[in-house]
Parts: structure tokens; C-alpha cells; sequence
């Protein structure tokens, strides 16, 4: 019987097990301004729009294999007649993961594109019961592409250290 571990004769090498495991999650910073409450409601009729701003940030912790991601959402209603703001919520939210087995190379795409997908879903929960508490309705986001969002970040780091002398370039 032939040993399934083989192959021409060789032993196949294990390739290393990912393994990501979430130790912590924590709101940082969370702000809701309802604009409309101070200032009174927009004459006319309102047509909101809203835009979403989202921003990342990662750092290596103290433990072994533990990294701290914090998410930044920005989320600022207006009105599409007059322009005037109707809501403006801010949520920093942070993750705290253990991670084994992801190579060097590959562990700043990891944090940024694996880490805030996982912490997404409780974010937009956050989100939407904020805009509901403040008197709007629920505002659910539509997911975040967090590997389109890497790449426009590696592009624009790009772009801007084309024009920066060689000794001041980030490697």
C-alpha cells in the first residue's frame, strides 16, 4: 500500500496552518452629530446622501503574534438640495487578533484586508443602531471592499513617493 504522503517518492512538505483567532474588540471612539436637531430641519424637501470614509490602521502588540487593528468609519448624511448636513457619525473600532502562520511578506495585507472584514459585520451593526438612536433611519452600509481598498492605498503611496526625494521614501 502506498503511503498517501508521498509523492514520487518524496515526502510532501506541510504547508503552515493559518490560524487567526480574535482575542479582543473594543469601540474606541464612537461621535454622532445630528445636525438637524440644532440647527432645525431643512426647508424643502431632503434627499440625503451619504458618504462613507474609511481609513486603517495596524501595529504589532507586546505578545507574541498579536496585532492591534483599528477600523475608522466616517459617515456624514447631507442634504442633496441645499447641502447642508443632516448627521455625521465617527466610529473608531478596534480588534486585538492572535495570528500564526502567515509569512512576513504577507502579513500587512492580511491586517488590512482579513482583520476589518472580520470586524466589519459588528461595525455596521454599531452604525446602524447609532443612526436609528439619533432619530434617522437605520443606515445598514454595503460591505466593504477591503482588498479594493488596499490596493487604492498601495497606488497612492505609490503616486506620492514618486515625487519624494529617494531618502525620504517609506520601504
Amino acid at each position: 500500500m502506498a503511503d498517501e504522503n508521498t509523492a514520487n517518492g518524496t515526502a510532501q512538505q506541510a504547508t503552515p496552518q493559518v490560524r487567526m483567532q480574535i482575542l479582543a474588540q473594543y469601540i474606541r471612539d464612537l461621535s454622532f452629530e445630528n445636525a438637524v436637531a440644532t440647527k432645525g430641519a431643512p426647508q424643502g424637501e431632503v434627499q440625503p446622501e451619504i458618504t462613507v470614509q474609511v481609513s486603517l490602521d495596524a501595529r504589532k502588540r507586546a505578545g507574541d503574534n498579536q496585532y492591534e487593528v483599528i477600523s475608522k468609519f466616517r459617515v456624514t448624511s447631507t442634504n442633496k438640495g441645499d447641502n447642508s448636513t443632516l448627521f455625521l457619525a465617527e466610529l473608531d473600532y478596534g480588534g486585538v487578533f492572535l495570528i500564526e502562520g502567515v509569512p512576513d511578506d504577507q502579513m500587512h495585507p492580511f491586517l488590512m484586508i482579513e482583520c476589518p472584514r472580520m470586524l466589519f459585520p459588528f461595525v455596521r451593526r454599531i452604525i446602524s443602531d447609532v443612526t436609528r438612536d439619533g432619530g434617522f433611519p437605520p443606515f445598514n452600509m454595503d460591505p466593504v471592499d477591503f482588498v479594493a481598498l488596499y490596493r487604492q492605498e498601495l497606488a497612492r503611496r505609490a503616486q506620492s513617493q514618486q515625487g519624494a526625494p529617494a531618502d525620504q521614501r517609506l520601504s
